[in-house]
């Protein structure tokens, strides 16, 4: 890696933390900066998100009463990302794409303009566990599909449903952990995998991605919001280019 996507790197940890979604800049800083082929990149990216899964959980694990409500999401991503890694040849991944691009730019333009979400509590009753289990298969099988990460498809969807952002933010970085082990199956079996690059990357994840929960708990909430509002419609613009490629 260069020292410039080192840097980026870093960012992308930053923002995991930060907002649970940075890890969508890690292929395109290892393949454009890093000069990584694109086949490493991914499998190495997807062994490196485990790392802040790892942590998310330990972090959860702490607070029992938010375990319970993320572990129902967690529980259900696992199977969803092995039926999506096995049905990723079956579908048009541009058709899911445009779906998942869709849900991010709803969730960012209600999070610009609709009424603040609660720092602690929701707004509206609790999702029921069996779905918030539904809701975890359907960011599986469309993180398979996509080749995009958990956090990025999850989070609009807890935001939609009036979930507690930072609660939010926390179960989109541990849906990272089962999405990671699926996919570093699928690519360890395939060859593909630099088992030192992800286990590099996954350190800078973690560090980075502290650093970022640090500045994340020191925001007000509306302005968190706001910021990850902002995020998630650039990512829509982004995710809308590529599907003109």
């Amino acid at each position: 890696m260069t020292i410039a996507s080192l840097f980026a790197v870093i960012l992308a940890g930053f923002l995991i933390g930060a907002t649970g979604i940075g890890g969508v800049l890690l292929v395109p800083v290892l393949t454009g900066m890093g000069g990584v082929a694109a086949t490493q990149a991914i499998a190495a990216s997807s062994l490196a998100f485990g790392f802040p899964g790892v942590i998310a959980l330990w972090f959860l694990h702490r607070d029992r009463k938010r375990l319970r409500e993320a572990l129902p999401v967690v529980m259900g991503t696992l199977p969803g990302a092995v039926l999506g890694a096995l049905l990723v040849h079956r579908f048009d991944t541009r058709v899911v794409l445009a779906l998942v691009t869709a849900t991010i730019f709803f969730a960012g333009l209600r999070g610009l303009l609709g009424k603040r979400m609660a720092a602690e509590e929701t707004t509206q009753a609790p999702v029921a566990a069996a779905r918030l289990a539904c809701m975890g298969m359907v960011v599986g099988i469309g993180s398979a599909l996509t080749g995009t990460g958990g956090p990025v498809l999850l989070i609009p969807l807890l935001m939609l449903f009036h979930q507690p952002l930072r609660l939010a933010i926390v179960t989109g970085q541990a849906v990272q952990l089962p999405i990671a082990l699926a996919a570093v199956a699928v690519h360890a079996r395939a060859g593909s995998l630099d088992w030192v690059l992800g286990c590099t990357l996954g350190v800078i994840l973690v560090l980075a991605s502290l650093a970022g929960q640090w500045a994340a708990q020191r925001l007000r909430v509306g302005l968190l919001q706001s910021a990850l509002s902002v995020f998630l419609l650039l990512i829509g613009f982004w995710f809308t280019y590529l599907l003109f490629l």
